[in-house]
């Protein structure tokens, strides 16, 4: 490794979320991150832009771990929502509820945003990236055999890019794989950069 990657090396992420895919996506991507609790109720504002739900949702998490960041050197948090029509399609409540969504995203296009923030005291930068998602027919014994076998209940929109359905009834993705999974690599890469580099964002 050069010298112009030493700033890789130099800090610790605090990571204010659980989930496995991002855990592995920052593993993937070369960074040191340890894992902070974040028991933070999401609640977006009702006449709130979907859209702008995401970045809403990654700040308030990260402002809400700030506290425990230890000895990390900043804050990072994400959200993600699938959009059809304008509308959020969460994470689904039950079986019924998973199917339920499955049948909707069924031979459409829907989008996929993450909200991603970098906090530490007293300095902040937040960010949105969107990608397109468009799904082969489904059939009700495909919707079944997935639910039941991936469980896909953690899940914004009850599936995940990176497992049967995503390689099997995708049809065409636009914009940022990894973003589809729950971060958007290429841009918290250089957000980080820019962040923790003399240079970086005010």
């Amino acid at each position: 490794m050069d010298g112009s990657m030493e700033w890789m090396k130099t800090f610790t992420i605090g990571l204010a979320s659980q989930s496995p895919r991002r855990q592995y996506l920052l593993q993937q991507g070369g960074f040191h991150f340890k894992l902070i609790p974040n028991e933070y109720d999401e609640i977006v504002p009702v006449r709130m832009d979907p859209h702008k739900a995401p970045e809403f949702l990654a700040i308030q998490k990260a402002s809400h771990a700030l506290s425990l960041m230890g000895d990390c050197d900043l804050i990072l948090a994400a959200d993600c929502v699938v959009l059809l029509g304008g509308e959020i399609i969460g994470k689904p409540r039950d079986r019924a509820d998973a199917i339920q969504m499955l049948m909707r995203l069924s031979g459409e296009t829907h989008s996929v945003v993450s909200g991603v923030c970098l906090l530490q005291p007293g300095r902040s930068h937040a960010f949105s990236v969107q990608s397109s998602v468009t799904f082969d027919m489904l059939t009700p014994a495909e919707i079944e055999y997935y639910v039941d076998q991936f469980h896909p209940f953690d899940k914004a929109g009850s599936y995940g890019i990176q497992d049967w359905i995503g390689w099997n009834k995708i049809v065409r993705i636009e914009g940022s794989y990894s973003n589809i999974m729950g971060l958007p690599m290429h841009e918290t890469y250089h957000a980080l950069q820019a962040f923790l580099t003399p240079t970086g964002i005010a």
